[in-house]
């Protein structure tokens, strides 16, 4: 049985565009992320961790080295902002 080279044109085009769209969903996510791959399976531990970060460096995925936390840090909890009931 002959092979359809008429029907290489369009598989090569459609191989080409999924793997232009899947290259560039992976480099913004990995943009968004500042180089670091996405985080899967989030529980409730990495949300507060998350928003530790987000306090700290102004970013969910940065981290400080320094010890010192920024100016505002001791003030800056969630907890301030819930009503008590």
């Amino acid at each position: 049985m002959p092979l359809p080279w008429e029907a290489l044109i369009p598989f090569g085009l459609l191989t080409t565009m999924f793997a232009a769209a899947g290259t560039l969903l992976n480099t913004s996510k990995m943009a968004q992320n500042q180089g670091k791959r996405p985080r899967h399976n989030l529980d409730a531990w990495d949300d507060m961790m998350m928003d530790r970060d987000r306090r700290l460096t102004g970013h969910i995925r940065g981290q400080k080295s320094d010890t010192t936390p920024p100016p505002g840090f001791e003030t800056s909890s969630k907890w301030y902002t819930e009503s008590v009931e």
